[in-house]
């Protein structure tokens, strides 16, 4: 496995008024993370309240300069992707390539209901993503692209504006399951690693998702996707963070706080979505991960960019 250098994305917890938000953007970038990212719902829970995606990451790349933005992720139900594919050009087009492209089936069954949006079944809702992918990846090539299939249709339609290698946005695909992992590995430049089951329309934590082996298996199934491309992957995922001087003491607490029945303290440490002690311990446990796992791409919420930013100041870039 040829190892990816370390990167760091802020996913937006806090929609701030103007300028504080502004501000925090600024800061992100200051910082030395790679990526600004916004989620794409809704309703508030269980993230909270959030900006709208594609308008709030037009206005944090206008206020940076080399701050990459994107999406954590965009919802497929909630656009047709011959406009997706055109709203990201143009981003893309208009800041310099610094535009990343995350994008899901749709899995939060209150929002489509609360919206009046039909949810369908997951395999209905990723067999949607899987053509919508071709149809996005398609109209980037600027050419006249037709496609037929069971939901969408394109007759000879060009996209505009046209994208280079350079500017085409990267592709983030984050999946927990086989079939979305192994579709991540066909189209993705990125996959984020899933540690949570979404399938039935909520968010369950699974903690049998989180051991080391389940989490062998779910790179295993983007390898499968992949094929001869998977070197090219680079491998992310959404870590807990606990930064503590006591490792030992707060994987404890935390089994005892979640009814872990079964699980030890060192079964907690091991799991590769668990960052558990002081800045120094994170940063070898990161090293660790990239080395055994692969993932190098980092994601931490907007509330913890400051005491992360140590960690971020020793490996961004390495």
């Amino acid at each position: 496995m040829s190892l990816k250098p370390f990167r760091f994305g802020v996913i937006n917890e806090q929609p701030f008024e103007r300028e504080d938000w502004l501000a925090q953007v600024r800061r992100v970038e200051t910082l030395g993370y790679s990526t600004f990212l916004i989620r794409d719902h809704l309703v508030d829970d269980p993230f909270g309240a959030q900006y709208g995606p594609i308008a709030a990451l037009a206005t944090a790349a206008a206020a940076t300069s080399e701050l990459h933005v994107g999406t954590m992720v965009i919802a497929n139900d909630f656009r047709h992707p011959a406009f997706l594919a055109k709203e990201f050009a143009t981003l893309a087009t208009l800041f310099g390539g610094r535009v990343e492209l995350g994008i899901g089936a749709g899995w939060m069954r209150a929002e489509y209901e609360q919206a009046g949006i039909p949810f369908d079944s997951a395999g209905v809702r990723i067999a949607r993503l899987e053509e919508a992918l071709q149809v996005i990846t398609g109209l980037w090539r600027g050419e006249l692209f037709s496609f037929s299939g069971c939901y969408y249709e394109i007759d000879r339609l060009q996209s505009f504006p046209t994208l280079d290698d350079e500017r085409r946005p990267r592709i983030v695909i984050g999946g927990g399951r086989p079939r979305m992992l192994r579709l991540a590995g066909r189209f993705a430049d990125t996959v984020g690693v899933l540690t949570s089951a979404y399938g039935t329309g909520t968010m369950v934590p699974r903690l049998d998702e989180r051991t080391p082996d389940a989490v062998r298996e779910k790179l295993g199934w983007i390898r499968e996707g992949a094929g001869g491309r998977f070197e090219q992957i680079e491998l992310s995922m959404i870590p807990t963070i606990t930064l503590t001087d006591d490792c030992d003491a707060t994987a404890t607490s935390l089994i005892e706080q979640h009814g872990w029945v079964g699980y030890g303290a060192a079964d907690v440490l091991a799991m590769p979505s668990m960052l558990i002690g002081t800045v120094d311990e994170i940063i070898a446990g990161l090293i660790q991960r990239r080395e055994e796992y692969g993932f190098s791409y980092i994601v931490v919420s907007d509330t913890r960019i400051g005491e992360f930013a140590p960690v971020v100041r020793a490996l961004a870039g390495r």
